[in-house]
Order: structure tokens, then sequence, then C-alpha cells
């Protein structure tokens, strides 16, 4: 393949879980995009620092090492793969992959390796395990030869596992000569401070910025919404979520048609998890008219340092913007907000019934978002076709007034979206048929009944 080799069913590996996802190798850098839609990573070939290859149960992993010091592991290469993958990423990447072996001995004493914001425990030559220290929220010494390391408690990590690591205990002997200190700072103290200068502690004491109150319709509640430096916290009576920011996909602001109200959902990968249920979509409803004044709890040298162009000290503006500036600043995430489409009533989305549920139906530059339950993503790129449907077309019945859509996924999938009013069906039509997606469109089967506009990618 002269442009890259493409690669299915690789999974990503991290604190979130396993998910599997298609891979793809191309001159211009890497990408994995999750299986079914979600999260997608694109790391260009110049940000590159270090590839390795390391021997796992039943496959082959491929960890990539970026300027920002953050560690991708992409999972399920097979033993052919290494060699193309290999030559193909040193010609076009200038980069030479090294292999890296694992531990399987269980012996529990060996090294500490830290680089970058990684860090490495060695069996002699062979890596045991590996941590992130951004994951890190506390740590502490433990008497004069202990290190205890407490990890963030992440809700949207039970999404796909079951078990997340906690906590971690080093002990570091006083004759240890990996890290020289003295009477007053043993080695463990020295492996201490080093853990400090990557780990995230701190964020975790107190929030940047607090909204009370806040009405959230999925999960369903009343929450303090506290967003911290590297993570959101959802406090309510009954429920408190923690969710790291790289758990965040998407933010979507969207206001409400002739209504009072503005959503901003926040949509995530992987979802969090309330016993048996799945959250992928934080559903938030705001006020449209109140006004807030906000000043973050972020130092001076922080700001410059850290949010340089992405926040400032304080904030004044109606409560959702406010919310959602803020939030982009510290997650990075970036913000979806209404297209071209307008409805009838000069609105952003089309009043619609899906399953049981009443709501809206939002047409989106790169989707459809129908809110707020259940809260429904669909995106351009995973729908085969969609199906107008008009009722009693010529007749005087009730149902003469309204049409049906439905969107055929590629996965088979379906979801119809009922009782829309008829004289929105000309405005979603030119919108689906007319706007310049990054895909094109092919009509058939137009009908007095029936419609179909099949989407095509375009090659």
């Amino acid at each position: 393949m002269t442009d890259g080799h493409h690669f299915n069913n690789i999974l990503l590996g991290g604190r979130g879980g396993t998910n599997p996802g298609q891979f793809k190798v191309h001159s211009g850098g890497l990408a994995w995009k999750r299986q079914g839609g979600g999260k997608t990573i694109e790391i260009d070939k110049a940000d590159v620092t270090s590839v390795t290859w390391m021997k796992v149960p039943r496959a082959y992993q491929l960890g990539v090492r970026i300027k920002d010091g953050l560690f991708y592991r992409f999972i399920g290469f097979r033993e052919q793969d290494v060699s193309s993958l290999t030559n193909f990423i040193q010609k076009n990447m200038g980069v030479t992959p090294d292999e890296k072996q694992l531990s399987v001995s269980g012996h529990n004493w060996g090294g500490i390796d830290i680089d970058g914001n990684m860090l490495t425990f060695m069996v002699g030559s062979k890596q045991a395990f590996e941590v992130s220290l951004p994951d890190v929220a506390q740590t502490q010494m433990q008497g004069k030869t202990d290190v205890l390391l407490e990890f963030h408690v992440d809700d949207t990590t039970g999404a796909n596992e079951k078990d997340s690591l906690m906590d971690l205990s080093f002990h570091v002997p006083t004759s240890n000569t990996q890290f020289v200190g003295d009477e007053n700072r043993p080695p463990a103290h020295i492996l201490w401070e080093t853990i400090l200068k990557f780990a995230d502690v701190g964020s975790s004491e107190e929030p940047v910025v607090t909204f009370d109150g806040i009405a959230i319709l999925t999960p369903r509640g009343r929450y303090s919404v506290e967003l911290h430096q590297s993570f959101l916290r959802l406090q309510g009576q009954a429920n408190d979520f923690k969710i790291q920011y790289s758990s965040i996909v998407r933010l979507f602001l969207l206001p409400k048609s002739n209504n009072p109200h503005t959503y901003v959902v926040i949509t995530l990968d992987p979802p969090i998890r309330k016993g048996q249920t799945l959250y992928p979509h934080i559903v938030i409803q705001f006020e449209t008219e109140v006004v807030v004044e906000r000043d973050l709890a972020l130092s001076k040298e922080l700001m410059a340092e850290k949010y340089k162009d992405r926040l400032e000290e304080s904030y004044k503006g109606l409560i959702h913007e406010v919310f959602t500036k803020v939030l982009r600043g510290l997650s990075g995430a970036k913000v979806t907000r209404p297209g071209s489409f307008r409805s009838c009533q000069d609105g952003y989305a089309v009043k619609s019934s899906l399953k049981a549920e009443d709501g809206l139906l939002y047409p989106l530059e790169k989707g459809f978002f129908f809110l707020p339950k259940p809260p429904t993503l669909i995106l351009h790129e995973e729908i085969e076709y969609v199906e107008f449907e008009r009722h009693g077309a010529g007749g005087a019945s009730m149902s003469s007034h309204y049409f049906d859509l439905l969107v055929k996924l590629k996965n088979d999938q379906e979801h119809l979206f009922r009782n829309i009013q008829r004289n929105e069906y000309h405005n979603l039509f030119n919108f689906i048929k007319y706007v310049p997606f990054y895909w094109l469109r092919h009509l058939s089967c137009c009908t007095a009944n029936l419609c179909v506009i099949y989407l095509v990618e375009r090659t």
C-alpha cells in the first residue's frame, strides 16, 4: 500500500480500558479511530519523538511518544506486521523503532525509569509495568523508605473495565544507588520529589471555578459542577462523578428554539457509568438569559505558562457561554455550535420523537443530534442513507401534517425520528441535499410519499 497501512481491531491502551479501532500509518503521521465512532487520535510525524515495539500476550504493542510527553499504546499487531511497519516508519518518519521486552518473571524487585511523564518499573533490562504520572492525584512519603502513589478516581474507567488501578507503593531502601540522597533526604525522598514534578498533584484540592445548582438532564439531577485543572466533578445529592478531561471528545452548545434554555452537551469516550447504565453524553440545561461573573483560581504564572491564549483571568457573560469557554480552555476540547440549518420558526432544530420520547433534532454540519432523551449523536460518516417518509400525501387525515425521517447507518442500525411537522420538510431536505459537507449526495427513489438520499464518501 503506497499511501500507508491500515489495521483493524487495534486496541488503544490506557486507564479507560482498551477500545478497538482502526489504526493507520501514512506518510504524514499516525491515526487511530475508535470502532463505531467516538474518540479519534491523530499524530503528526513531526511530533513523534520515539517508537517502540513490545511482544505482549497474543499480540504486539506499538508504543508512540510525542513531543509534549504523551505516550500512546496501540495493541493487536501480528508478528508479520512488525517488519513492514518498522520499515515504513523508518522511511517516512525518520524514526527507528526500538524493541522492548516484557518481564514475565513475576519479580517485584527492580529499578525505576522516568522518561517524560511515564514511570516504568524495570526488572533487569525488561519492563514489568508502566504508569502515567499525570494520572497520579496524590503522592506521599510513608516513613523514610516508602513512596505511595494514589491515582485519580475517574468514573469513565468503569465503562469498559471491572477493575481500575487505585494506588501503588514503592519501597526504596536507604542503600539505593539510583536515587542518591543523604541523611535528611533519603533515596525514597528523591524519588518522591521526582514524581512530584510530573504528577497531577494539587489540582484535586481546589477547583478552578464552580457552578452551583446546575440542572443536568442526563444523568438527571441538580449538581454542583467543579472544573479543576485536569478533571471536572459533578457533585449531586445522590451521585458524585469525576471525569478526566482526556475522556471528553467534544462539547456541543445548542440553544433551544423559542425556549429560555440552552443545552451544553459533553460527549465522552469512554462514558461514565451509573450501575449498569452508561452515559456517553452529559446533557446540561442552562437558563439562557442568566448572566454570571467568575474569577479563575489560577496563578498568573500558571496562566502564562500553561493556558496562554486559552483562558482569561475572569469572565462575565451568559452562563452557558462562560461555562463552555472555561471548560474548553481547561480541557482543550472543540466546541460545536449550530450550523446553517434554520427551522420554519428560525430555530436551530425541529421537534420530533425518538422511540417514545419527544425532543429536538439538531441538523449539524457533520451530523444529527437528538436531545434531550435519549441523547443520540449520529455522525454523517456513519450514515448509509436518510429516508423521508411523508404520510397521507393528498389526504386530509391528521397524519398529513407530519412526516418521519429514517436514518440508516452503515452497521444496519436504524433511527426513526417521527412526527416532524410537514412545514419543516423542505428545510431538512434542502439542508441534507445541498449543504456542502465532506460527503457527496446521491438522490434516489423520490416519490410522493418517499424520498431517499444516499451519503457516499468522497474519494
